[in-house]
């Protein structure tokens, strides 16, 4: 106690220079929790929107399908959807087709990518859908109806209900054509979907590729993303009598989201380095110019008795308290930011009216931060450790000075 009380005396002795360090290690803190925050929402935001319209938090796929997109490699629903969406913690298990093909107008041509969708099950969690009015979205699995994307539906020059033929391979080589009727507008904001993307009913397009009761993909939405870990082995042995058919997650089946946010994570984490040694530099200076200042003193305590461990342990002590108000001061700024992101929100809209895209999704323009409480308290105790670690060479050096040469320092 003696020592702590020594140690905070000594730390205002210079109040100004003590007030700079501790502004510097406190907004260093409040920036590196604050940013990482947002990030973490942010982060959050992009796998909910992409999940919901892609893959899902967990996708089933036969055998390599989630790689090589081979349109053969398709399985039988058989009640598979409906099981699944029977397990605790899962919203919706949507099966899909997907058919590459060629749609054509009176005009033009373009090469697609047709989707089967289940429209009811969709309707409930894809984003995409939610700007859809209720008199554009298709009904009938089996029916003719199509969603067309914008993009393409300007390139062949149709409007809504205007027909058009889609073309794919049958199952058994041969080609097939279809005439179907544009029901409504796909708007997603993505140039590749909204360029080629054409979704109509599953039965329908599992019966053009000559696969009726098949699917290529079973996403299955979570009520929670943190329910994958343990939901991921439990699915995966629902699908275990159905022949090579797998649940990998999400970050498998969506490698351009995953590989996105690992390199913009890996960036963050690069800058957040660069910081935390900026203000290890500081703390070093400012530990070592509190040293130098009191070497007479420390002359006089070696003098009367005072061992060079008990120096190095006042020292330590002071770095101790340096880092413990750096750590208050910057949580409760950091916490305070972090509140004020969650509630209201980093609003881009006035600049990205269109909405972000980014790794091929995209998420609201209002960014929101997460709380993510066990990273706030690591990067408080971080910081209370660089201070301690700054303080070695400080506390070495004051218990190596000479008493004699010390006194007679001016």
């Amino acid at each position: 106690m003696d020592l702590l009380s020594l140690a905070w005396k000594n730390l205002w002795r210079n109040r100004r220079r003590t007030l700079i360090t501790l502004s510097a290690l406190g907004l260093s803190l409040f920036l590196l929790q604050t940013f990482h925050n947002l990030s973490f929402g942010v982060y959050a935001q992009m796998v909910d929107s992409g999940v919901r319209a892609g893959s899902g938090h967990i996708a089933l796929y036969r055998g390599d399908y989630a790689q090589s997109r081979d349109e053969q490699l398709s399985f039988a629903e058989a009640g598979l959807s409906a099981a699944l969406a029977r397990e605790p913690g899962v919203r919706a298990a949507l099966p899909r087709v997907y058919l590459p093909g060629l749609a054509q107008s009176s005009r033009e041509s373009r090469g697609i990518l047709l989707m089967g969708i289940d429209p009811a099950a969709e309707a409930e969690v894809n984003p995409f859908w939610k700007n859809l009015p209720e008199e554009e979205r298709i009904a009938d699995p089996e029916g003719r109806e199509a969603l067309v994307g914008s993009r393409l539906l300007k390139e062949l020059k149709l409007d809504i209900g205007n027909k058009f033929v889609v073309t794919v391979q049958h199952r058994d080589g041969e080609l097939t054509s279809e005439l179907l009727r544009v029901r409504g507008v796909l708007r997603t904001g993505l140039k590749e979907i909204d360029g080629s993307m054409v979704m109509v009913g599953r039965q329908r397009a599992a019966a053009m590729a000559g696969i009726p009761g098949e699917i290529h993909e079973l996403a299955v939405i979570l009520e929670r993303a943190g329910d994958q870990s343990p939901l991921l082995p439990k699915l995966a042995a629902l699908a275990e009598k159905y022949p090579q058919v797998r649940a990998v997650p999400w970050e498998v089946a969506m490698p351009n989201l995953s590989d996105a946010i690992r390199l913009d994570y890996a960036g963050q984490k690069f800058i957040f380095a660069v910081i935390l040694l900026i203000v290890t530099i500081g703390v070093v200076n400012t530990l070592l110019m509190t040293v130098m200042e009191r070497i007479r003193e420390f002359g006089v305590l070696l003098a009367i008795g005072a061992t060079p461990g008990r120096l190095r342990l006042m020292i330590w002590h002071e770095a101790l308290l340096l880092g413990l108000l750096a750590m208050v001061l910057g949580t409760l700024l950091g916490a305070a930011a972090t509140w004020y992101l969650v509630e209201q929100g980093l609003d881009l809209r006035t600049l990205l009216p269109a909405g972000l895209e980014f790794g091929g999704v995209v998420f609201d323009p209002v960014l929101r931060a997460a709380w993510d409480l066990p990273w706030m308290a690591r990067m408080g105790l971080y910081v209370v450790g660089l201070c301690l670690l700054a303080s070695i060479y400080p506390a070495i050096k004051a218990a190596r000075i000479p008493p004699a040469e010390a006194m007679r320092h001016r």
